[in-house]
């Protein structure tokens, strides 16, 4: 599979901003052929976040990178009948067609999976809501920031305690992994085509995604579990599950789940060897219950050494830990680079973040540069049977760009 699993599938990506575009983004990485449709003019609206209000400032266009890497980009007004009858033609070609239009928006352009299922039987239609395709948030816009980090619980969730402000979400921090269902979801779909020749309707949403990454403590309260309430990292029930800043203000995190077992190489780790045998922290159940002096302990012990340091020093003991990294440190994290977490696009310095799977004996695609809008219009139109006169044609009246 030199160029890729899906080397030679047709994808049609009729979607905005992140999450559904993003699948589309990983079938490109496996050698999906993937066209971009875009409203002629500003395009996916996705194109402009860099330039919001305090978005980081650069001379290159971050987003769209990330998300449209690969794709070719056609500029298609659906409004007009003839744009429609465009992408009707491109649909009977194409395996897999993506968009996360409202079911209402789909209706008033023709796309709905009742006007796009008939012209191809083997096609799979992937649509992507912000919650759910019934009931009445149906047609409720939503981003990850509302309907995945918000609705899910999370925002309260990983608040430090009860009177803590809610913490805002990131850019795309739920689209991406949304993305991933989304992509699970095609790729079944496309497994069940193999065996029944029949293509299906893929459905998913930023609602339900974020109520699954949330699913410990949501099946709990399903359970009628009862609660304690949140505590600050500083009244932690847990001194060796909690995180400790250092000496020079950055911070790691403790993850001993195995705590009898690890407890001994910590206190040999920090150089506290006389915890080992002091009756204060014998056992778990010592340790749990003098934790608020523990952290305290641990506080004043994290605090006289770097990072870097602690992270030599833990490393290698069989103890779980993590730094609470920051962007600064991505672009040198050897790990990273080792693991092709991070890849050159073709031809360029320029890094990029991989999609998160790998599959033996088959080759990922080298990244390529997003397309500029519309910037291959005519090729795709061509491709598709249109000569040139019905191109400028089309290009007159505005229905492409």
């Amino acid at each position: 599979m030199e160029n890729g699993i899906f080397d030679g599938l047709k994808v049609l990506d009729c979607a905005s901003f992140i999450a559904a575009p993003a699948a589309a983004t990983v079938l490109s990485d496996f050698g999906a052929d993937v066209i971009k449709i875009e409203p002629p003019g500003a395009g996916d609206p996705y194109r402009n976040l860099p330039n919001l209000p305090g978005y980081p400032t650069s001379d290159h266009n971050y987003a769209w990178m990330l998300e449209a890497r690969n794709k070719k980009s056609l500029a298609l007004d659906l409004s007009k009948p003839d744009g429609r009858a465009i992408l009707y033609r491109l649909v009977k070609e194409a395996d897999v067609f993506i968009t996360n239009f409202p079911p209402a928006v789909r209706k008033r352009l023709g796309v709905t999976y009742d006007d796009i299922a008939p012209l191809n039987g083997r096609l799979i239609y992937a649509s992507f809501t912000g919650y759910g395709e019934t009931g009445a948030e149906a047609n409720k816009p939503g981003f990850d920031s509302n309907a995945w980090w918000a609705r899910s619980g999370l925002m309260d969730l990983v608040r430090a305690d009860e009177n803590t402000t809610p913490a805002r979400s990131v850019a795309g921090m739920g689209d991406h992994p949304c993305a991933m269902a989304l992509y699970s979801g095609i790729v079944t779909a496309l497994y069940k085509r193999e065996k029944t020749g029949q293509g299906s309707h893929v459905k998913s949403n930023l609602m339900a995604n974020g109520v699954w990454a949330s699913g410990v403590l949501a099946q709990a309260k399903l359970c009628g579990a009862q609660f304690q309430p949140r505590r600050p990292r500083e009244h932690a029930l847990n001194a060796v599950t909690n995180h400790y800043r250092c000496r020079d203000g950055r911070w790691l995190i403790l993850s001993l789940l195995n705590e009898d077992k690890q407890w001994p190489a910590l206190a040999r780790c920090l150089g506290r060897e006389d915890f080992i045998t002091d009756p204060r922290f014998a056992t778990k159940v010592d340790r749990h219950a003098r934790s608020l002096e523990l952290i305290k302990i641990f506080d004043g012990i994290f605090a006289t050494r770097d990072l870097a340091d602690w992270r030599a020093a833990l490393d290698g003991n069989g103890l779980v830990f993590g730094v609470v990294g920051i962007l600064d440190d991505i672009p040198q994290d050897r790990q990273m680079r080792e693991n092709d977490v991070l890849i050159p696009f073709a031809g360029e310095s320029m890094l990029t973040i991989n999609s998160p799977i790998w599959i033996d004996g088959s080759n990922k695609r080298q990244p390529q540069l997003p397309p500029t809008l519309g910037e291959h219009s005519d090729e795709l139109l061509r491709q598709a049977g249109y000569t040139e006169d019905e191109i400028r044609n089309l290009r007159g009246t505005g229905v492409i760009g």
